[in-house]
């Protein structure tokens, strides 16, 4: 009884919290709006979010947005996944080896900030003008922040825990699974979120320069059209898919610590 009085007490606050984020999204559009029809922002830049929203479904009709939003979510997914796994084990392995830390965690953190996107003419060469040039652009590019966070979690954890556990003669693989991995998810999730925008970013980024499937596509082929409502009805997609991905993210996270 004592641990869900706090769950249900935390509700209405966040039911408070998604009306006034919701209130504020409806008075910033509303403010955009007017300042479009007096002519204070020129719509040939920035379309009246009025025929935004009416391009919806045209967009939907016309341009097959769902199997295009589906093959977009696919890559992402697929590059999460990937993400995941290797990004942690490759955290873990430099944390676990200090050696290897010293001569790479450097470059890693070089790469994080290197434009991973402009390198997808050599990606082409290597993967073909197909899905797995999306993925694998979108992996590498979110590769560094899951790595550095993944040891970032891991070192972090207090010295205290470690203590315990070899109070209690846990071996390498049982400090690691009970009490360092708890310790660092945490840190680890952060790293993945960081790490999900900027596969996301690369994905949609990539799709629009060679022109190949998913959402990316529909943006340029919209923007080539001069089709600027569609244009952003399209981006409006985009955002929804970052959307489900943060929410399975904080799902995954819940369910992985399920005492917060």
């Amino acid at each position: 009884m004592t641990a869900t009085a706090p769950a249900r007490r935390a509700r209405p606050g966040n039911f408070a919290a998604a009306t006034v984020g919701l209130g504020a999204l409806a008075a910033f559009l509303l403010a955009v709006e007017i300042l479009i029809q007096i002519g204070v922002v020129n719509r040939f830049i920035v379309p009246p979010p009025s025929e935004i929203i009416g391009s919806f479904g045209r967009v939907i009709v016309e341009e097959h947005v769902f199997s295009r939003f589906l093959l977009t979510l696919t890559e992402c997914l697929t590059a999460g996944v990937m993400l995941t796994v290797f990004g942690v084990a490759g955290g873990v392995l430099m944390h676990r080896f200090k050696l290897l830390q010293q001569a790479c965690e450097t470059w890693v953190a070089a790469m994080a900030s290197a434009p991973i996107v402009l390198m997808y003419p050599l990606f082409l060469v290597i993967f073909g003008r197909n899905a797995w040039t999306i993925i694998m652009m979108g992996f590498f590019a979110a590769l560094p922040p899951v790595i550095l966070k993944t040891i970032e979690g891991i070192a972090g954890t207090r010295k205290v825990l470690v203590n315990v556990g070899r109070s209690f003669n846990l071996n390498a693989t049982q400090q690691f699974w009970k009490i360092l991995f708890p310790a660092a998810l945490p840190t680890i999730f952060v790293g993945l979120r960081l790490g999900l925008i900027f596969a996301l970013i690369n994905i949609v980024g990539v799709e629009f320069l060679i022109n190949f499937g998913g959402l990316g596509q529909l943006i340029n082929e919209l923007a080539e059209r001069y089709d600027l409502a569609g244009t952003y009805a399209a981006i409006c997609f985009v955002i929804l898919v970052s959307i489900v991905f943060f929410m399975a993210l904080e799902k995954a996270e819940r369910w992985l610590r399920p005492v917060d």
